[in-house]
């Protein structure tokens, strides 16, 4: 079984920067040289004013490329959903799990008690005996021995990804993904993307999270009716004592 583990690989650089140089230029005159110094010497106050004013497509010049391992199939369905980004994804196809494959346990299970997680522990055991036996009954078939067999893999089999978005994309994705209402694999992901490009660039994504952090919560009837502890929350994520919406 494995931990989850998301990190930060790669990033565009000074990214803030060249979000707020397109912005500066779609309104000014100055020549190109002029007109980059000046952004270098200015404020990130700047840059959020654009932002707040909904001026989002500056932000789409910056990307953040992430590592994933440890997160199961199921959350790789609901990942890719966001089709505004690239994925690399390990291939159950050449990559045999003949010696075993890690899984993940969701939570409510694991708190069913030891008896319950033996249970699911032994019936990944069972689907991976399926998997091996199939292997064998294809082991003429080339490829098919692995593209096939793979078929009877659970949604708890775990896989590892690279995922890359534009600061746009993810400020959709932590709308989105960072609800108390989001599945909470997919939700602890996004809260330590979050984590993790806030350190990078915290005047791109100072209101980055759910809609109800800095206003109404999108839900309607469906609120998780904790909107409070969501707040309390992200501003834990981003290591903040004031939230931007008291400021």
């Amino acid at each position: 079984m494995s931990n989850m583990r998301v990190e930060l690989i790669r990033a565009t650089e000074k990214p803030e920067q060249i979000a707020a140089l397109g912005a500066r230029l779609c309104y000014s005159g100055l020549p190109f040289d002029e007109l980059s110094a000046r952004v270098d010497a200015e404020s990130d106050g700047f840059l959020m004013e654009v932002i707040q004013s909904g001026h989002l497509s500056i932000l789409e010049h910056a990307s953040f490329t992430f590592y994933i391992e440890g997160a199961s199939r199921v959350l790789l369905l609901q990942i890719t959903r966001h089709r505004i980004a690239s994925f690399s994804v390990q291939s159950q196809r050449y990559v045999s799990k003949e010696k075993g494959f890690d899984y993940v346990i969701p939570p409510s299970i694991a708190a069913l008690g030891d008896g319950a997680a033996a249970e699911y522990k032994a019936q990944m055991k069972t689907i991976h005996g399926w998997y091996v036996g199939w292997q064998e009954r294809l082991s003429k078939s080339g490829e098919t021995k692995n593209e096939d067999a793979r078929f009877v893999l659970p949604g708890a089999c775990e896989t590892r990804m690279i995922v890359t978005m534009n600061a746009r994309e993810l400020l959709h994705f932590f709308s989105l993904r960072c609800c108390a209402r989001a599945q909470w694999e997919i939700r602890a992901v996004a809260d330590q993307m979050l984590k993790a490009v806030y350190r990078q660039s915290p005047a791109m994504f100072q209101k980055a999270g759910p809609p109800c952090i800095a206003g109404h919560c999108s839900e309607g009837k469906r609120s998780c009716g904790k909107t409070e502890t969501i707040r309390r929350h992200i501003m834990e994520i981003k290591g903040e004592k004031h939230a931007v919406w008291e400021k």
